[in-house]
């Protein structure tokens, strides 16, 4: 069973998270471990400071090395792959989400401030990760979606396994439309083909209809499968 530890400074944020939807259900059903740690509880002095001002000047504040080092210390096992969280790191791809999945071990430290103390980069994180081009106030939302991601790849966590090959990214085309009962709303009918029962003649129809939306919404993903 995979297990995750997640190392924030705000461990409050992961708790409907971690108990909803299909990943609550995986974590129940002991698909995988996930524990969230509170970095303060790695502190040492009263006012249990977890930052400081970064040498050089500038704004904003760091994270300090010393608790940090504590608890991926106290927390890491052999063959644990620890992560840092950041806007500068690899952009999370599905490959990538399932290479993470077969870890038997992942430690996620979530950034904040203006970021982390470099020591903590060079000498404890084999791996940092992006979730986009953009930057917020902490890392731990993103933390939440590397979680989400891996966890979709992890045997047993989606009800049907069968949906994961099917989803966006993962075929590198962009999904098809999806319709239900009834079979017309306000004058708005589902497409023939899905109410004929060929499954072929489905499938050919859906498969036309992602690389229309992929060619008029990213069409960048079109040019990675030719």
């Amino acid at each position: 069973m995979p297990r995750i530890d997640i190392i924030t400074l705000f461990p409050r944020m992961l708790d409907g998270f971690l108990t909803g939807s299909i990943l609550g259900k995986g974590i129940d059903a002991g698909h995988l471990a996930v524990a969230v740690h509170d970095l303060r509880a790695w502190t040492t002095d009263k006012h249990r400071t977890t930052d400081d001002r970064p040498f050089g000047g500038g704004a904003g504040m760091v994270l300090k090395p010393e608790p940090v080092f504590a608890a991926i210390e106290q927390l890491q096992t052999p063959g644990c792959r620890r992560i840092y969280l950041t806007p500068d790191g690899v952009p999370l791809s599905p490959p990538l989400a399932q290479t993470l999945s077969r870890q038997r071990h992942l430690i996620l430290l979530s950034g904040h401030y203006e970021g982390i103390d470099q020591r903590i980069r060079d000498h404890l994180i084999d791996q940092e990760i992006s979730i986009g081009d953009y930057v917020l106030t902490n890392g731990t939302l993103a933390a939440a979606v590397v979680i989400d991601a891996l966890s979709r790849f992890i045997p047993g966590v989606l009800g049907e396994e069968k949906s994961l090959t099917h989803e966006s990214f993962t075929g590198k085309l962009l999904d098809f439309p999806q319709y239900t009962r009834p079979a017309e709303f306000r004058g708005m009918p589902v497409p023939e083909v899905l109410l004929s029962g060929d499954h072929g003649k489905i499938e050919k129809w859906r498969h036309a209809r992602q690389v229309e939306k992929t060619r008029q919404v990213r069409p960048d993903l079109l040019k990675q499968t030719t």
